[in-house]
């Protein structure tokens, strides 16, 4: 039997239409390490809705 998800905070906003989410920096600074050599001499292009909000611009 799958136990239930003791995430009361993604519960709470999904109950209360509040499920804008943002992955946080530090997060995505931790994945992009691991492929260093991947992105060598490349450019990457990420979405933002807001320039002067959004720390990727």
């Amino acid at each position: 039997m799958p136990t239930k998800s003791s995430n009361k905070n993604l519960h709470q906003a999904s109950r209360a239409k509040k499920d804008e989410f943002y992955t946080q920096l530090t997060d995505i600074e931790k994945e992009l390490k691991q492929y260093k050599e991947q992105f060598r001499g490349k450019v990457a292009y990420c979405n933002c809705d807001d320039p002067f909000e959004s720390n990727f611009f």
